[in-house]
């Protein structure tokens, strides 16, 4: 029946699509592997070949009808461990970059959803079983795909669109007094702010008309991996903002040799409805929220930046 035996061509594509991606980044995959905390660090390259190689593997045996079933029956084992993996890590409540494509979007509602449709078209082609090729079952293929991508990328744009804080409200996270000058929000310091080492005033914050509050958490991979770009942004005061324990933020700070304004805020993410770090919100000197929104790679902190009065939106030098 060709709507169940056409799932192997759109696996195919899946498959081989995901396998060359991730190649080409195989670093940057182990270290998505290794934010699910889920196997040592020092297994992570092994785990990323060894998925690189079981995709192929699986795309190859997809190929042949002697083999379909079984190439079928891999790619289901495949994503059900991906989908075991996704779950675990929104139990956790973790915040680690899905991998699936060579991408470093962050697992939600959206990549769960895409991983259950691929291990439904897996299982459909491990029941179909082999059947001669004609070319239906590239069309077929081709319509599962749109059937497959289209849901999870309207459900990322749903998450996307009804989360954190919207612009032109106010900001309650109240910054250290030693990160603004006396012109800022943050002449006094206000309940929620904690003080440390690389809190003192930096050279030429007068002139900054925004703040770029950055949400990070310890346990956050691409956190580690945006910190850099925070470091650099120009044109506005820097302040990290975590609702983890404060003497663990600062450890991770410090082994990352970063050092900015830290505000501890348990309630920050639940109170804004912002669903995971890297998170960035830019305000005005008065707290008014000019733009928010993850800021999981450096073009999204960019386009952040773009509103800030009067200065480009700039994130390294």
């Amino acid at each position: 029946m060709i709507v169940l035996s056409s799932a192997y061509t759109a696996l195919i594509a899946v498959l081989l699509y995901a396998a060359v991606s991730k190649a080409r980044d195989l670093s940057g995959f182990a270290a998505d592997i290794g934010g699910y905390r889920l196997i040592p660090q020092r297994l992570t390259v092994v785990a990323a070949v060894a998925v690189v190689v079981a995709e192929l593997a699986a795309a190859g045996l997809l190929t042949a009808p002697p083999t379909r079933r079984w190439g079928a029956l891999l790619a289901a084992a495949l994503f059900a461990v991906f989908l075991a993996a996704m779950a675990s890590v929104l139990w956790r409540g973790l915040s680690v970059g899905c991998g699936c494509f060579g991408d470093h979007g962050l697992v939600g509602a959206a990549t769960m959803t895409r991983t259950g449709l691929l291990a439904v078209l897996a299982v459909m082609a491990a029941v179909a079983g082999p059947s001669p090729f004609t070319p239906g079952h590239l069309l077929v293929g081709a319509a599962y795909l749109v059937l497959t991508f289209v849901p999870a990328r309207l459900i990322g744009a749903v998450e996307r669109g009804r989360v954190g804080p919207r612009p032109g409200t106010h900001w309650d996270v109240t910054p250290p007094a030693e990160a603004l000058t006396s012109e800022g929000p943050g002449a006094t310091e206000g309940p929620g702010t904690s003080e440390g080492p690389g809190t003192s005033e930096r050279p030429g914050t007068s002139e900054r008309p925004g703040v770029l509050y950055a949400l990070i958490a310890p346990t956050c991979g691409l956190c580690s991996a945006m910190l850099p770009a925070f470091v650099a942004a120009e044109g506005v005061d820097v302040v990290l903002v975590s609702a983890a324990e404060e003497g663990q933020v600062r450890d991770y700070l410090a082994a990352q040799e970063v050092e900015l304004p830290l505000v501890i805020d348990p309630g920050v993410f639940d109170r804004h409805g912002i669903p995971w770090p890297p998170y960035a919100v830019l305000t005005d000197r008065q707290g008014v929220v000019l733009a928010a929104g993850g800021a999981a790679e450096p073009a999204a902190l960019d386009a952040l930046l773009a509103h800030i009065p009067s200065a480009p939106g700039r994130t390294r030098t």
